[in-house]
């Protein structure tokens, strides 16, 4: 459990610091950076939903909707991985609440969640940005669904 927590603390420090750096050094929300175009772009979007904007509304109702959700979720993994034994469940456990409780903190700093990475490839552009945190969730979902389940037996 201690590495999970470990996992969970470091993506949690990443998210932040980034969302930090692009929000308030970077000063983003008055423009956009390339990076590596047209690959990746810095540019700023307040997510007041979840994933690709769904859910989104900006009422208070559905932000602490969201944050509790997201806290249930934290706490029930958490729950869920102290019998387990295995390493990659326990690292993608920890992904997914570092990303989860990141998240969380910019609904409560900011009202919604900073979003700032952009990619696009081969004359597709994509009109959706993504974060830290964000990877983190999504990988550490892929991770549970792939390494926990029952043990296999020869």
């Amino acid at each position: 459990m201690k590495r999970m927590f470990i996992i969970a603390g470091v993506v949690f420090a990443l998210d932040q610091v980034s969302k930090f750096l692009v929000v308030q050094v970077m000063d983003l929300p008055s423009g956009d950076i390339a990076l590596w175009p047209p690959f990746v772009t810095f540019v700023m979007a307040w997510n007041y939903g979840i994933n690709f904007g769904l859910l989104a509304g900006d009422s208070p109702v559905t932000r602490w909707a969201l944050i509790f959700v997201a806290l249930v979720i934290t706490f029930w993994v958490s729950w869920w991985m102290r019998r387990e034994t295995r390493v990659l469940p326990r690292f993608a456990a920890g992904l997914l609440i570092g990303g989860a409780l990141g998240n969380v903190v910019d609904r409560l700093v900011y009202g919604a969640v900073a979003d700032f990475i952009n990619m696009s490839c081969c004359g597709i552009e994509n009109p959706f940005a993504f974060n830290i945190a964000d990877v983190a969730i999504f990988a550490g979902a892929i991770g549970l669904i792939l390494f926990t389940g029952e043990k296999k037996t020869p």
